[in-house]
């Protein structure tokens, strides 16, 4: 495979990514924005947060920065990855995998490392509360922003809310409580993630091997001339 292919397929995630939640960041507040054609199961549901994907926190800002260090240091040893298995011609389908691992890395990072210093609302950390706060109105681009390099929080929307029920009375501890399946609200650069590690997880045997140029018989010249007398019996 191509590095530029690979390159492509990083930038169609990273663009979609950026310019989906650049919009509904500058267009929306906070909370349900649309259910896509109609539908109950598949909305855009604005929310922001601080930690990793799917919503999951990492502590306080500390916590924070560490996780977008990690996020750095992944996406720079990723670069130099990807390089090494395209020139070692690994298997397409698992150079896919790891470049749609890749992109949705540097998604989520673009997210900590900027958008606190590029938009003047967002989720940030109030050390009085201890807590992340939320905000009110439409954020737009600014100078002046709403929090520091490296704590911006991360945009999500994706919400696919497919089944909504209750556990059934008789189970011991839950009966009654409400489920939904599926209930995480995610972003683009999650799902490209989630993608390339189901898939490599699922087809490990056949992606974890390169690509071999096919093997040619050897031929020897000779400068012999060759007579009936020169052949061996």
């Amino acid at each position: 495979m191509k590095r530029s292919s690979v390159a492509f397929l990083i930038a169609f995630i990273i663009i979609a990514d950026q310019a989906l939640k650049i919009w509904i960041k500058t267009a929306h507040p906070t909370g349900e924005v649309v259910r896509i054609f109609g539908m109950d199961w598949f909305r855009l549901h604005f929310i922001e947060n601080p930690g990793m994907a799917w919503g999951w926190k990492f502590g306080n800002e500390t916590g924070k920065m560490i996780l977008t260090l990690f996020r750095l240091a992944a996406v720079i040893f990723g670069t130099w990855y990807l390089g090494r298995i395209v020139k070692e011609k690994y298997s397409k389908g698992f150079i896919i995998c790891a470049g749609l691992i890749y992109a949705g890395a540097l998604g989520n990072l673009i997210d900590s490392m900027f958008y606190g210093m590029i938009f003047d609302k967002g989720l940030h950390y109030d050390p009085t509360l201890q807590d992340y706060i939320s905000y009110s109105g439409v954020a737009q681009f600014s100078s002046n922003g709403y929090s520091s390099f490296l704590h911006g929080s991360v945009v999500d929307m994706l919400y696919f809310p497919m089944i909504k029920s209750q556990f059934p009375s008789w189970i011991p501890g839950i009966g009654g409580d409400h489920f939904e399946f599926f209930s995480p609200i995610f972003n683009i650069a999650d799902a490209s993630i989630s993608v390339g590690v189901i898939t490599l997880l699922v087809f490990q045997k056949r992606f974890f091997k390169k690509e071999t140029e096919p093997e040619t018989a050897p031929t020897v010249e000779t400068s012999s001339e060759v007579t009936d007398e020169a052949q061996v019996s």
